[in-house]
């Protein structure tokens, strides 16, 4: 692969409320036994990118221990590797990053000494399958500066939390608007972009001598008239998880079994951390029903329509509809959890009742039996 990859993993959201207290967006529990991240760094290994630097700061703990080691991503180790770099105090800087681009800009020396033409930029916190080779192909096929990766919404959904564009017929970008209160067009980015190395250094550097530290607001649309900006649109699977709504919405589609078949049968596959769990046990009046239940747990009541993270208990005469359990949950008996999202290591009492009534509850009760 003719590109080297990085990830920006280092992002908080308020509209995650309390589900991101403690880790980075990046970090977030999906479908079962997989972080957000996965899908990123399964997408650079399956398109034979051998190295990969994660850019991280917000609440790292937990994302920094998951990318422990790249042994479970297969990344180069003798040509590459998956390199982690969080913000770091220096002679000449003590910021921590102000924005996407600062970010890469304070890990320039990084661009700097890699070989490869090209770079892929990738957000942490989306959920999605994609051969980058297809796309840098395009890239190089427009004779590209830039390539977004894009695609179409379907009518309704409201597009003011991502970034918009509208291409003319040669899929050329003419308007990129970041957040609009109000949008003519479908169309946003999916925070997925190639650029070619040197011509990133070079954008990089200038905006940082005029303090400008959005990669989106002050490269992308600053040089939109100026740059060959073009977009590549997909078809397939997407979504970003940066809303307690999206993350919700997001669970409850590995429920439907064309997403399933798609993420967990059809190659290429998506890699995780994998740890050394017995699998799921159902007990005696365990009533599961179109769900994911994750290795570790152990079930003695009805589930319907929800996905369970790993070690996960629940206890007798419970009812949980419509709801994500993260992981290392223990649900005491008599409990009913509807529309919810429990966050992980949570101690639910036994008679409680938790129901999200015109929308998703987040069950954070702050009663961890040890830390994260």
């Amino acid at each position: 692969m003719k590109a080297v990859g990085i990830i920006l993993a280092g992002g908080n959201n308020s509209r995650m409320q309390e589900l991101s207290n403690k880790r980075a967006i990046a970090a977030m529990p999906v479908g079962g036994s997989y972080r957000s991240i996965d899908f990123a760094l399964s997408n650079m290994s399956n398109s034979h990118i051998q190295t990969v630097a994660v850019l991280t700061q917000y609440s790292a703990r937990s994302l920094n221990e998951h990318l422990s080691s790249s042994k479970w991503w297969d990344f180069g180790r003798k040509q590459g590797g998956l390199y982690v770099f969080n913000p770091t105090v220096t002679v000449d800087n003590s910021w921590w990053y102000r924005g996407t681009a600062d970010a890469m800009y304070q890990n320039i020396n990084f661009l700097k000494r890699r070989h490869e033409p090209y770079v892929i930029i990738s957000s942490g916190d989306c959920v999605y399958k994609l051969d980058f080779n297809e796309v840098l192909d395009y890239h190089i096929s427009k004779k590209a500066d830039i390539t977004v990766v894009c695609k179409d919404m379907e009518p309704g959904i409201d597009v003011s939390r991502y970034g918009v564009i509208r291409m003319n017929e040669d899929a050329r970008v003419v308007e990129f608007e970041e957040k609009p209160m109000v949008s003519h067009s479908n169309t946003i980015s999916a925070g997925i972009y190639i650029v070619r190395r040197r011509q990133l250094i070079e954008m990089l550097e200038r905006s940082a001598d005029e303090d400008r530290w959005d990669f989106v607001t002050d490269i992308l649309i600053r040089y939109k008239n100026m740059k060959r900006i073009f977009g590549y649109k997909m078809k397939e699977y997407w979504s970003n998880i940066a809303s307690v709504d999206s993350y919700y919405q997001t669970n409850m589609d590995f429920l439907k079994p064309e997403v399933r078949r798609y993420f967990f049968r059809e190659e290429p596959t998506i890699y995780s951390k994998v740890d050394d769990l017995p699998p799921a046990k159902y007990n005696a009046g365990s009533d599961v029903r179109n769900s994911l239940i994750a290795s570790g747990c152990i079930i003695n009541s009805k589930v319907e329509n929800s996905v369970l993270f790993k070690k996960v208990f629940v206890g007798k005469n419970c009812v949980i509809k419509n709801s994500v359990i993260l992981n290392d949950v223990y649900i005491g008996d008599n409990t009913h959890i509807e529309n919810c999202i429990v966050e992980s290591r949570d101690t639910l009492k036994a008679n409680t009742y938790y129901c999200g009534e015109n929308e998703i509850k987040v069950v954070y009760e702050n009663n961890e039996r040890y830390v994260l």
